[in-house]
């Protein structure tokens, strides 16, 4: 037999031993908080604000420099406005101090980021129409 026909049949044919062949078993290894934590560059987490002492731990993962906080004020907004007033003066205190920035995301959603992310803010400018409007109903 030539080289040419073995090849073309071990090629047409599968074998016994392909077929015989253990599978391998893959897996994946998923690492701890910890390991995310000291790997990354930036974090994104959420956090939610249910009393004023819920802002320690996001004052604190703030000040680690690789954190940005998502913030759910509602628990709090819909308990006590003024311990509410006072959890984000906080979080904006040590957002300056940081050289960080903190905006509201929604009514309910309040972002923070270290001095190393920057957040987009769109001011809407207004056409001379809606100007009028708005004029209009400060004038009655």
């Amino acid at each position: 037999m030539g080289i040419f026909s073995q090849l073309k049949e071990r090629m047409s044919k599968p074998s016994e031993e392909d077929f015989n062949e253990e599978p391998h078993e893959e897996y994946v290894e998923l690492s701890t908080d910890e390991e995310i934590e000291s790997n990354s560059k930036i974090i994104v987490r959420p956090f939610t604000l249910d009393y004023f002492e819920d802002i320690k731990p996001i004052v604190d993962a703030m000040r680690t420099g690789n954190t940005i906080a998502l913030i759910n004020i509602r628990p709090l907004k819909e308990k006590d406005i003024s311990e509410l007033k006072r959890a984000v003066e906080k979080l904006r205190k040590t957002c300056d101090a940081l050289e960080g920035e903190i905006a509201g995301f929604t009514e309910n959603l309040i972002i923070a980021t270290p001095a190393k992310a920057k957040i987009h803010k769109v001011r809407k400018v207004q056409t001379s129409n809606e100007m009028n409007i708005r004029n209009n109903e400060v004038s009655f």
